[in-house]
């Protein structure tokens, strides 16, 4: 398995989520629903920065293995064309509109939907978007932490894109 043994952590160990207090193995298949959208705004936050060193630091802390490379990858991959001089996005949040959630020792496999709200910027105006994904991902422990171990992106939904708004003058 790719997660670094993370299958025989102990039961009643407490690792580290980011923004929460950390969850033993049965808390963290409990509560799931609140562990997911905790790593995945790291994700996010991840995406958000400009310098790829940055990019892969932020994305470390929640993520590992196959995963880590996978996300890394797709965004440097997005960034190609001569990177981002600043943000280009801001997440106002994230909401899990599904999950199923099997468990195998400690690692948990989580079929997921979620809707990302945010703030995309181009150098004039904003838009407020609303996109959907599905991926199932495998969450286990790793190196003391609650870590994404896999992602697999099955589908994207950008049909919700909301509005477009004027840049604040002191912005552009």
């Amino acid at each position: 398995m790719s997660s670094g043994g993370a299958s025989r952590a102990p039961e009643q160990q407490a690792y580290s989520v980011p923004g929460m207090p950390g969850m033993t193995v049965p808390i963290a298949h409990e509560l799931a629903d609140e562990l997911t959208p905790a790593l995945l705004l790291v994700v996010y936050d991840a995406f958000g920065q400009t310098q790829e060193d940055a990019i892969y630091d932020t994305l470390a802390e929640v993520t590992h293995g196959d995963a880590l490379e996978y996300l890394y990858l797709e965004r440097v991959g997005a960034m190609a064309g001569g990177g981002l001089d600043e943000a280009d996005q801001t997440i106002h949040e994230i909401n899990l509109l599904d999950s199923q959630v099997a468990r195998d020792e400690a690692t948990l496999t989580i079929d997921a939907t979620w809707q990302v709200i945010g703030t995309v910027g181009h150098a004039e105006h904003l838009h407020v978007r609303g996109n959907t994904y599905k991926a199932n991902l495998s969450i286990s422990p790793v190196e003391g932490a609650w870590r994404i171990t896999e992602f697999d992106l099955r589908d994207v939904n950008r049909d919700a894109a909301g509005e477009t708004y004027l840049a604040p003058e002191g912005d552009q």
